[in-house]
C-alpha cells in the first residue's frame, strides 16, 4: 500500500473473487455463473443501447424498475435496481448500520458481509452455523441487532423455510433484516411477499445466476417504500447512473423471457441432482443444495488437494481455507457434459490417491 492510503482502510481485508482465467482451457465450475448464454433477445437489446453510449443512462432505470415490480408483484416504489446485488447490500450496510446498530450474520456465508462491515466501520458478530452447516433460525430470533442472511446460504447451499425467516423478521421489529436471495431461483423459497407485512425486511436478488447476466452487473433490492427511499438517498449521493444503458436494456429483456428462465433453472436443478448422486456414489458427503452449486467433501482427499488436482486436469472449482470447511469444494453446476467431465476427472483423482 502507498504512504497515502487512509489509515481507516489500512486493516481492510478485501473480498477475493473466484478465478477468472484468461484462456479457454478450463471447465469453469468455480464462480456460480450460468452455463447458459442469455437468449438472443437479451443480446439484441444490449446491442441496440450500445449505439446510445454518448448519453447517460436513466438514473431511475424506470422501464426496468417497472418491469421488475410487475415480475415480483410489488410496487415500483418498493424496488431499487443496482449495479449487482453487491451494491444493494453495501447500500443496506451503509444505510442501516453503524456503531449503535451493529449487524450479525453466519460465520460461514458470503465473504462480502464482513468486508462491507469493516469498510463502513460497522461492528459485527458472526454466529456459528450448526454442526450440519445449517443456520439455526433461533439464534436470530429477538436478537435486537441488524441481520443479514443469505438464503439459500453460500457456500453451503442450504436454505431456511419461509416460516423461519418470518420468525426472525417479526421478532426484530426495531432492526433491519436483510435476506440475500442470490440463489433463490434454484429451489429456495423467496420471502418477497413478506415485505407487505413487515417494514423491517429488505430482500436482495441478482440477475447474475439464474438470468445469465453475471457480466452485466445487475441486481435489485425489494422492501417497503421507506427502506427503498433510504437506499436511493445513498445511490444519489454516490452514483446516480449506477445501472448502465446496455445492462438496463438486457435486464428488461431478460425479465420478458420467463419461459427460457424457468427452463434453464429446471435444467440446472436436474443436473445438480444427477451430480450430487454421482458424487455420493464416489463416497462424497454432499450437502442438500438449493442453489446452482454443490458443497461436497471426500474422506479420501482434502479440499485443497482436490482443487489443485482438478485444476491441473482442466477443471476449476472453489475451495475455501476456513477451518470448518477447508476439506469441502464448491462446485458450480454446469451443463450435463461439463459435469460428466468433472465427475470423470474426480474419479481419476480418487483412483490416483489409492
Amino acid at each position: 500500500m502507498s504512504k497515502f492510503f487512509s489509515a481507516k482502510y489500512a486493516a481492510l481485508t478485501p473480498y477475493v473473487p473466484g478465478e477468472q482465467p484468461k484462456d479457454a482451457q478450463y471447465i469453469k465450475l468455480n464462480t456460480n455463473e450460468s452455463p447458459f448464454a442469455p437468449p438472443a433477445s437479451v443480446v439484441e437489446a444490449a446491442k441496440t443501447e450500445a449505439g446510445k453510449l454518448h448519453l447517460y443512462s436513466d438514473p431511475e432505470s424506470a422501464a426496468l424498475t417497472e418491469k421488475a415490480a410487475e415480475v415480483w408483484g410489488v410496487k415500483r416504489s418498493q424496488v431499487l435496481m443496482t449495479n449487482g446485488s453487491d451494491e444493494a447490500l453495501n447500500f443496506a450496510f451503509m444505510a442501516f448500520c453503524d456503531e449503535k446498530h451493529p449487524i450479525v450474520f453466519p460465520d460461514i456465508t458470503y465473504g462480502f458481509y464482513p468486508v462491507f462491515a469493516e469498510l463502513n466501520g460497522i461492528p459485527y458478530e458472526k454466529i456459528p452455523l450448526k454442526k450440519d452447516f445449517s443456520v439455526d433460525y433461533q439464534d436470530y430470533v429477538g436478537i435486537g441487532k441488524n441481520i443479514v442472511i443469505a438464503n439459500p446460504n453460500a457456500p453451503t447451499g442450504l436454505a431456511l423455510p419461509l416460516w423461519q425467516i418470518e420468525e426472525i423478521v417479526k421478532s426484530n421489529p426495531n432492526n433491519v433484516v436483510i435476506i440475500d436471495e442470490a440463489y433463490v431461483d434454484f429451489g429456495g423459497e423467496s420471502c418477497v411477499p413478506l415485505i407487505e407485512k413487515y417494514d423491517n425486511l429488505l430482500v436482495t436478488q441478482t440477475f447474475s445466476k439464474s438470468r445469465s447476466l453475471a457480466g452485466g452487473r445487475l441486481g435489485l433490492a425489494i422492501g417497503c417504500e421507506k427502506l427503498i427511499a433510504d437506499l436511493n438517498t445513498l445511490k444519489y449521493s454516490t452514483n446516480p447512473y449506477n445501472v448502465n444503458r446496455m445492462t438496463a436494456a438486457a435486464g428488461f429483456a431478460a425479465l420478458c423471457e420467463r419461459e427460457w428462465f424457468e427452463k434453464n433453472c429446471a435444467a440446472i436443478q436436474e443436473v445438480r441432482a444427477y451430480t450430487a448422486e454421482s458424487l455420493a456414489n464416489l463416497g462424497f458427503t454432499v450437502l442438500d443444495s438449493k442453489t446452482n452449486f454443490l458443497f461436497a467433501k471426500s474422506d479420501k482427499i482434502g479440499g485443497k488437494a482436490l482443487y489443485e488436482k482438478l485444476k491441473a486436469k482442466g477443471v476449476l472449482v472453489r475451495q475455501f481455507n476456513a477451518p470448518r470447511i477447508a476439506d469441502f469444494v464448491r462446485i458450480t453446476i454446469g451443463t450435463r457434459a461439463q459435469m460428466d467431465v468433472f465427475l470423470a476427472k474426480t474419479a481419476e483423482i480418487l483412483e490416483e490417491e489409492k
